[in-house]
């Protein structure tokens, strides 16, 4: 029986070793992003993003509301972006971004606080900047989900890591703006109104729970997915270090009871 009781204890704090490594892993590897969209150049709508990322593959969910509905007697196409920064954090431009002052923010007069196009959010196909424009590809409709997986660049991955990801929604109803910028023509394709690549949603990408410290305030706590390494050795060190205790305790009450 005291043979039995000086093996129980390491292998005890051997498994809790491991099951506390387990938990601690079993997320490794995988990041996850989220942020509220905000209308932008009044447009009424809200929406929210959600992002994970494990290596090169990237998972969105997003879900939008109260954007203009149709064009052209049809589901009002809606391009969307990552638009990301190399210096400093990425943001969503105030209306001190409209310099011509028509009274929009164009999407070249909001680049300097979102910065350029990192990563095209296409519902098929082509999720470079190559697709921007592709309105085949765009979120249809004032109301729609978005969910799809696909190889995301290193240079959008880079920048979502470091804060400087933004997630900005194109595409203005034209009866909403005054004269001037209803008829004025984009400042991206010509062949296109202003309206209907000008933002309407943005963004900011911030770190989602699974990235946050066990019992930051903002999570709850009670999750071991956000430890980092050194609080794991050491947690694993000291329940080791009990076991070890364990051991001498029960030789000790050998010696004396011999």
């Amino acid at each position: 029986m005291r043979k039995l009781h000086m093996m129980a204890v390491p292998v005890m704090a051997l498994g809790m070793l491991a099951a506390t490594a387990a938990g601690a892993t079993a997320d490794e590897g995988t990041h996850s992003y989220q942020t509220e969209l905000k209308a932008l150049n009044g447009s009424g709508g809200t929406g929210t993003v959600m992002l994970s990322i494990k290596g090169d593959q990237a998972t969105v969910s997003e879900k939008v509301s109260g954007l203009a509905e149709t064009f052209m007697d049809a589901p009002y196409p809606h391009v969307q972006h990552v638009h990301i920064t190399t210096g400093g954090q990425g943001v969503c431009p105030t209306m001190k971004a409209d310099k011509n002052g028509d009274g929009v923010i164009s999407t070249t007069e909001g680049m300097p606080s979102y910065g350029m196009i990192g990563t095209t959010l296409s519902s098929k196909g082509d999720t470079s900047g190559k697709a921007a424009l592709d309105l085949k590809v765009a979120g249809m409709g004032g109301n729609f989900t978005y969910e799809r997986t696909f190889t995301m660049n290193a240079k959008t991955i880079q920048a979502i890591e470091a804060g400087n990801g933004t997630v900005v929604v194109h595409g203005l109803d034209p009866a909403t703006l005054n004269k001037k910028a209803a008829n004025a023509k984009s400042d991206l394709d010509p062949k296109l109104p202003l309206a209907a690549t000008s933002p309407a949603l943005c963004g900011t990408l911030v770190a989602g729970q699974m990235d946050m410290p066990v019992g930051n305030p903002e999570t709850g706590g009670g999750s071991t997915a956000g430890m980092d390494n050194g609080m794991i050795a050491l947690g694993g060190g000291l329940v080791l270090l009990a076991a070890g205790a364990g051991v001498y305790m029960v030789r000790r009450r050998q010696v004396g009871q011999d």
